[in-house]
């Protein structure tokens, strides 16, 4: 059976949670994660999410400047302080990330003060490069023009993102979205390696050569979208297969995907807005999915949610060819 890799103790911070090592500096990353992206966003509404989910135990809130709830997140963290339901800003794991009309050398510092200013924090714990991409300088959006797309100067945003970490802004840097391929060109001018890739993971999306890449090159997996991403069509929730295995764990369908996901040593950031959803997306820990649901898991058929075409608005023309953009890896 497959078994967590890299986990570490808690060193006093919220026992129910696992921890990762991830990189050489900061804290560990905890096991599971509160996401906070939401469409429509209603930032009462992940406000009040993310303190909920403090109080149930959760140690690690993800956001990113394009999600705009990095503000609610911030408020959410001061007023558990405040509470006393954590004990410091210190003791929660911040990540947030920086979109790609803010991936330009000379914008990567403005964009995390910005997000500092809005959290109302002095530091995040990880800033990771939102997509493998760069967009015309400007405001958020999403979609993008197709007009709007760019190549990456990944060395030169890389470079403003080490300078990050070496000013305390960022106790970790990393990336999201990138194929084997890009940390493999990353990792060839980087003077302080990625700590996490971010990517889309999930029982419908196994993500196996980057699980495998990453595992070998020293760099943490965080899976989004661990629950199969929003729509009406979800290949994880109306999993038959995971419905099997729910009915005779007497779990749910989200926990054998979650538990699935640690089990492969990746750490997760999932979404609720439901206490009850956001308590049990948590308890995935004092029980283990045995071979047999792993035989039967890894036989599920594979399929990608977002792709570059979802973050690119449906008209016009790029001159950029999108399959340097697009993060589909089997």
């Amino acid at each position: 059976m497959a078994s967590p890799a890299g986990r570490v103790g808690t060193g006093g911070r919220c026992p129910e949670i696992p921890e990762f090592l991830a990189g050489a500096g900061g804290r560990p990353v905890p096991a599971v994660g509160f996401g906070t992206a939401s469409s429509p966003f209603v930032e009462e509404e992940v406000r009040a999410a993310v303190l909920a989910a403090l109080e149930v135990g959760y140690r690690h809130v993800d956001t990113a400047s394009l999600y705009r709830s990095e503000r609610a997140v911030g408020e959410a963290v001061a007023e558990a302080v405040r509470r006393g339901i954590v004990a410091s800003r210190e003791e929660v794991f911040v990540t947030t990330k920086m979109w790609c009309s803010q991936s330009h050398p000379d914008l990567v510092l403005p964009s995390i003060r910005e997000s500092l200013q809005k959290l109302q924090m002095e530091y995040v714990d990880l800033y990771l490069i939102h997509w493998p991409a760069a967009a015309k300088p400007g405001k958020l959006e999403f979609p993008i023009k197709r007009e709007d797309i760019m190549p990456l100067d990944l060395s030169g945003v890389w470079r403003a993102m080490e300078e990050c970490q070496r000013l305390g802004l960022a106790r970790k840097i990393g990336v999201s979205n990138f194929t084997t391929t890009k940390l493999q060109d990353l990792l060839a001018i980087a003077e302080i390696p990625p700590a996490v890739n971010q990517v889309e993971m999930n029982p419908s999306w196994q993500q196996k050569k980057i699980i495998e890449f990453c595992k070998d090159k020293g760099i943490h997996v965080t899976a989004c979208s661990p629950l199969g991403g929003p729509g009406m069509s979800n290949a994880v929730l109306q999993s038959e297969v995971l419905e099997e295995i729910s009915k005779a764990r007497g779990k749910s369908v989200a926990q054998i995907s979650l538990r699935w996901i640690y089990e492969q040593g990746a750490s997760m950031v999932v979404k609720s807005l439901k206490r009850e959803r956001i308590k049990e997306n948590m308890e995935i820990f004092d029980w283990e999915l045995s071979d047999e649901d792993h035989s039967k898991i890894s036989q599920i058929p594979q399929h990608k949610k977002v792709t570059v075409t979802d973050i690119l608005s449906p008209d016009g023309a790029s001159s950029v060819d999108h399959a340097e953009l697009d993060v589909i890896e089997m």
